[in-house]
């Protein structure tokens, strides 16, 4: 059956390129709502946006959704990743800037605070949308996949020049608790000249060795190193998981990314989605359900974050 949060849950940080303080309300929602961004300070009438594929605009740094009205909200894909991996269906997602806030980079204080809310059951069927034939796209030299598969799994690979990230590829069964014992405390990474490069674009204004992972050649220079060997790999595939998420609802199905981005994962739902024959909704039975990610979540499974 289909979820939401027990109790209203806040967060309150920077967006990452803006810099703004921003705080966020996470409100529990009905059956069928979806998740759905409000900016508080638009006008209402202008101001729900709602977090699905064809609402994403085409950003290589981040996922920005906008609505008709041209009110957007970005860098949702890490708030969206713990979504899907606490299983969360529904939920009203009321943020009071342009930006959802960065926190440390990863989705470890949205899971977090999730867990503290509660998960209620609602009365209402969840349907799945399963993958039925083989997609793939392919943008520069960046390839997104999705095969058919019966439960959802993301399969990532990397390849960059530092050696402090180097080659780097990850495999997981995202089924029950994988996301918040795998991926969850895994915080978004960049090159130092990178960040140079963005705030000149006047990007990157909130962007911290605190709330990234920042390399240089060999050298880690974020305090505190890695909280992973391969956390840059296992980053994007939280950054995927997150993205998948606007498909509307929870995917049976493989993914396979090979330097890919947001951009390129949208991309992967338009192809998707343009294809009849590609998928089709099918009702979550006990069976499905208890593959899905976030089913059977407990305490123990979010890592400790220093």
């Amino acid at each position: 059956m289909q979820t939401t949060i027990e109790t209203t849950v806040a967060f309150e940080g920077k967006g990452l390129h803006l810099g703004q303080p921003v705080s966020v309300l996470v409100r529990p929602a009905p059956a069928d709502h979806g998740i759905v961004f409000r900016r508080t300070d638009v006008d209402a009438y202008n101001a729900d946006v709602p977090a699905l594929w064809h609402r994403v605009t085409v950003s290589p740094l981040n996922t920005r959704i906008e609505n008709a009205a041209g009110t957007s909200v970005s860098t949702i894909e890490h708030i969206m990743a713990a979504l899907a991996g606490c299983g969360l269906n529904n939920a009203l997602v009321e943020v009071t800037g342009p930006e959802v806030p960065i926190l440390d980079g990863s989705s470890a204080e949205f899971v977090e605070g999730f867990l503290h809310a509660g998960i209620r059951h609602l009365n209402a069927p969840l349907r799945v949308i399963e993958v039925r034939k083989s997609i793939s796209v392919t943008v520069g030299g960046a390839q997104a996949r999705l095969d058919p598969a019966d439960t959802l799994h993301i399969r990532f690979e990397i390849h960059f020049a530092d050696r402090a990230i180097g080659h780097q590829e990850k495999t997981l069964n995202m089924s029950n608790g994988a996301f918040v014992r795998e991926l969850c405390n895994s915080r978004t990474f960049c090159r130092s000249s990178d960040v140079d490069a963005m705030r000149a674009q006047g990007l990157a204004l909130g962007g911290t060795l605190e709330n990234a992972v920042v390399v240089d050649g060999a050298d880690i220079l974020s305090p505190g190193g890695l909280r992973h060997k391969d956390e840059a790999v296992r980053h994007k595939m939280l950054d995927a998981l997150g993205d998948l998420y606007t498909a509307g609802a929870p995917i049976l199905g493989r993914y396979t990314g090979s330097k890919a981005g947001h951009a390129v994962t949208n991309a992967l739902l338009c192809a998707l989605f343009a294809d009849p024959e590609a998928w089709g909704w099918r009702d979550a039975d006990a069976g499905i359900a208890a593959r899905l990610p976030g089913v059977g979540l407990r305490w123990a499974d979010l890592p400790q974050v220093a």
